[in-house]
C-alpha cells in the first residue's frame, strides 16, 4: 500500500439520508465505502428489537474491539474509506480510534425523522434517535481538539451540491460531482438489514429533494419529540447551511 488511508466516519442516527450519503461518496473513485460495521456488536450488548436480527449477527462480526482494529482501522484498497456508523453504535468501546479518523455527524429534524423511524421501530426511545449519543459524541470530540463537521437532512437536500462542496472542504478532500448521482437499486455494500431500510432509497438515483412531514404526528410520538429536540437544536446549531442563490452563482 503506497498510500495512507484517509478514514471518514459518518454518525449518523437513523432515518437521516445516511444510505443516500453512503451511496454518495461510493460514487467517488478514490472512495470505499462500509455499511454499519459496528451493527452487530450494537445488537449483541443491548438486544435491542430490531428487524431481522438473526440475519444481522450472523453477516456480522459482533465484537466491537475487533471491528475497529479490523474494518475501521484496517488497510483500505483505495485512499479514502467511508465508513457509515448509526451513533448510538458506539456503546461499550474504547473511543481512541477516533483520534485516527475524520469524524462527521448527521443529524435530521426529529419532526421529520420519528414518524420514518415509528415505520421500523413502532415505539422508539430516545437511544434509538442516536440524537443524545451524537451529543455526547460531539462533545467527546471537541474534548479531542476535533471540530468535526455536522450535516443536516433538510439543509443537505435543499441543496445537495452547496452543502456537499462545504463538506468536503471541511474533511480534506476535493469535491466530486460524481457524488449527487447514483445507479438505482441495491449495491453490493448494503447492509443485510437493507430489504427492511432501504426501499427508498434504492428507488433513487441521486439527492431527492426534500419534502417536509406534513402528517400529523402521531400522539404516542409527542413526548420522543419533547425529548429529541434539546439535543437537535444542539447539534444543528453547528450544522452546515445550504448555501444562497447568490453564493450558488459565484461559486
Amino acid at each position: 500500500m503506497d498510500f495512507p488511508t484517509y478514514r471518514v466516519c459518518l454518525w449518523s442516527g437513523p432515518r437521516n439520508v445516511s444510505t443516500a450519503l453512503m451511496y454518495s461518496f461510493r460514487q467517488r473513485r478514490d472512495t470505499r465505502v462500509v455499511d454499519e460495521p459496528l451493527y452487530g456488536h450494537y445488537l449483541r450488548v443491548t438486544g435491542a428489537p430490531h428487524p431481522a436480527p438473526e440475519a444481522v449477527l450472523a453477516a456480522l462480526d459482533t465484537d466491537g474491539e475487533r471491528v475497529v482494529r479490523e474494518v475501521v482501522l484496517a488497510p483500505c484498497d483505495r485512499p479514502v474509506l467511508f465508513m457509515k456508523h448509526m451513533a448510538h453504535h458506539l456503546i461499550d468501546l474504547d473511543l481512541g480510534f477516533l483520534d485516527e479518523t475524520v469524524n462527521v455527524l448527521l443529524i435530521r429534524d426529529p419532526r421529520d425523522m420519528l414518524p420514518s423511524l415509528a415505520k421500523q421501530l413502532p415505539e422508539p426511545t430516545l437511544r434509538d434517535t442516536g440524537l443524545a449519543r451524537q451529543v455526547a459524541l460531539l462533545d467527546d470530540l471537541l474534548a479531542r481538539g476535533q471540530d468535526p463537521p455536522v450535516l443536516d437532512a433538510r439543509e443537505l437536500l435543499l441543496d445537495p451540491p452547496g452543502v456537499l462542496r462545504q463538506l468536503c472542504r471541511r474533511i480534506g478532500l476535493p469535491f466530486d460531482e460524481a457524488m449527487l448521482r447514483w445507479p438505482a437499486g441495491p449495491k453490493p455494500e448494503d447492509g443485510v438489514w437493507a430489504p427492511y431500510w432501504y426501499e427508498s432509497v434504492h428507488r433513487s438515483t441521486g439527492w431527492q429533494p426534500y419534502r417536509p412531514k406534513t402528517a400529523p404526528l402521531p400522539e404516542h410520538l409527542r413526548p420522543l419529540l419533547e425529548a429529541c429536540r434539546p439535543y437537535y437544536e444542539r447539534l444543528y446549531a453547528r450544522a452546515l447551511r445550504r448555501t444562497t442563490e447568490e453564493e450558488q452563482r459565484s461559486a
